[in-house]
């Protein structure tokens, strides 16, 4: 097992304190020249291995490698503008089974045009390598507003490794006022994008409805895709990218997530426990099943952990993430009642996503 790293907790609260006040991001440390990793983003050894299985198992080379060779979900959705209902019969099922056995699944032909996609990338790349003074108008730590950029989540703290990371979150992208507020060099591409996500949750509503043996309009009626919210993020190249995280080990918190990634790579699933790498296939969108899906669905659909390794390259990470919630924050949301029986009984209690968000300070 290998050994933890020995934290200088007064170092990295002054590193911290250093970094928070220059409102310049991670990419302002690349811009500096810096060489060395700061001690605020080392994160322990353990952390980064590629499995969570034990000793024993991790050094069965055949167990493992059964696991990596494995094909990673891609789901096509031509079927579903088609007459023909055997496509989309097969649609649903492999959504089913994506959705219970892996919790993540890639989308191709969901009718977002390969341009409006690239487009986003290019502007939010655009936005993030604006001079520093220029980004530091919406360098926030207040996580309530609409728009702000920022370097990490939450309260991060001297025993908390830190994220090779810089974002820009636009939330209550269903009200068109939101809009007004995002940086002027990524707006339209925002928009345009966000059109085109519409769409693609329309069907991803009547699919995971139908997959779960419900009426096609099911989820719809439950509010629980009504909310979007996005996170645009950049990883800077890295100097010691076997050192840090891009993304700590984490699960979403709503219903589900829609990732658009470049080609860069660096984002892990975490299956059957091993970190798989998930390949970047131009043009897919990645669908995930978020902790909210896996509650009502009473675990039957399955919100997995993921993460992004860095790679030694000579580009940066650009990762969008449009997260899906719903917009009546005080509605209580527990297991379908139409999925349980006695042999299902329910294994999680009501939950309202407005108190559930303030638990992670969102």
């Amino acid at each position: 097992m290998a050994s933890s790293v020995v934290v200088d907790h007064s170092q990295r609260e002054m590193e911290i304190k250093a970094f928070h006040e220059s409102k310049a991001g991670v990419k302002g440390l690349v811009d500096a020249g810096v060489t060395k990793l700061p001690s605020m983003f080392i994160h322990p050894p353990e952390d980064l291995l590629s499995s969570s299985l034990p000793q024993e198992e991790e050094e069965d080379d055949e167990h493992l490698h059964k696991i990596r060779s494995l094909q990673f979900p891609v789901i096509d959705l031509t079927g579903f503008d088609t007459d023909s209902s055997e496509s989309r019969k097969e649609i649903v099922e492999e959504i089913r089974s994506a959705a219970e056995s892996w919790g993540f699944f890639q989308l191709v032909n969901h009718g977002i045009p390969l341009g409006v996609m690239e487009g986003i990338q290019r502007a939010v790349r655009a936005f993030h390598e604006l001079p520093q003074e220029e980004k530091a108008k919406w360098y926030s730590r207040d996580f309530s507003r609409k728009v702000n950029f920022f370097s990490f989540h939450g309260d991060l703290s001297a025993a908390t490794p830190a994220d090779w990371r810089d974002t820009l979150s636009c939330k209550t992208l269903q009200d068109p006022e939101s809009f007004e507020e995002i940086p002027q060099i990524c707006r339209e591409e925002v928009k345009e994008y966000m059109e085109g996500i519409d769409g693609v949750v329309m069907k991803l509503s009547e699919l995971f409805s139908e997959a779960l043996g419900l009426a096609s309009d099911y989820l719809a009626s439950t509010r629980c895709f009504n909310a979007r919210s996005m996170a645009c993020h950049y990883f800077p190249i890295c100097p010691e990218p076997h050192l840090t995280m891009g993304g700590t080990k984490h699960t979403d918190l709503g219903f589900l997530t829609l990732l658009l990634q470049d080609s860069v790579g660096g984002l892990q699933v975490l299956h059957q426990g091993v970190w798989i790498d998930v390949p970047p296939v131009k043009g897919a969108l990645l669908a995930n099943i978020a902790d909210m899906t896996q509650i009502i669905t009473n675990g039957k659909f399955k919100s997995v952990e993921h993460r992004v390794v860095l790679r030694p390259t000579v580009e940066p990470r650009i990762s969008i993430a449009c997260f899906l919630s719903t917009d009546d924050l005080d509605r209580p949301y527990g297991p379908i009642k139409e999925l349980l029986a006695q042999d299902n009984k329910p294994i999680y209690e009501q939950v309202i996503f407005g108190e559930y968000m303030k638990k992670y300070k969102l």
